[in-house]
């Protein structure tokens, strides 16, 4: 994973569901020169009020948001199509693809399993992913790369909160297009 930090950006919890086991949560992002994208989600909170699956080995699996997962939603700038990205903290991930927002949704058979690491520590857990950026995105040369942040925490209770760098109004909603907030240059 990459040595150089870039300041890390807050995610903010929807006002649907509290979770007061978490202090905070931000994440790191940068585009590297290998083509890849590399997401660094920090957790500062009482791990032992929330449920984080153990570890294990990197594996694809399905409806990684019903629990505790890290999430990014990438598109090229000016297109409609985009990718959900799913990371556990047990190192299981998904990948897929939408033609417009919740439309068309497919899995992304051909990308290459990220590469995932998991730092656990008393203060919470850091989980770092990178992926290919091109694995994301259907552009044949974008300039530049649309991303909303955002993940979902399972409490104690079994109860889900919501976080991403902007929600729209209403219900929670990653997939909206204005949770695609932050622009990479690639």
């Amino acid at each position: 994973m990459p040595d150089e930090t870039h300041v890390p950006i807050t995610l903010r919890c929807h006002s649907v569901q509290a979770c007061p086991a978490v202090r905070s949560l931000t994440v790191a992002v940068r585009v590297l020169a290998s083509g890849r994208l590399w997401l660094s989600y920090a957790l500062d909170a009482d791990l032992d009020r929330l449920r984080i699956p153990a570890e294990d080995t990197a594996r694809r699996a399905h409806e990684l948001w019903t629990h505790t997962c890290f999430e990014a939603f990438a598109s090229a700038s000016g297109e409609a199509s985009y990718c959900e990205l799913n990371v556990a903290p047990s190192k299981a991930w998904a990948l897929y693809r939408f033609s417009a927002p919740r439309q068309g949704m497919t899995v992304v058979q051909e990308a290459r399993a990220p590469r995932i690491a998991i730092r656990r520590t008393p203060e919470g857990l850091t989980l770092e992913a990178m992926v290919f950026w091109r694995d994301l995105i259907t552009a044949e040369a974008p300039s530049r790369l649309r991303l909303g942040l955002a993940a979902v925490l399972e409490d104690e209770g079994g109860r889900l909160s919501y976080w991403a760098l902007r929600h729209p109004p209403g219900r929670p909603n990653f997939h909206h297009p204005e949770s695609f907030t932050l622009e990479l240059d690639l």
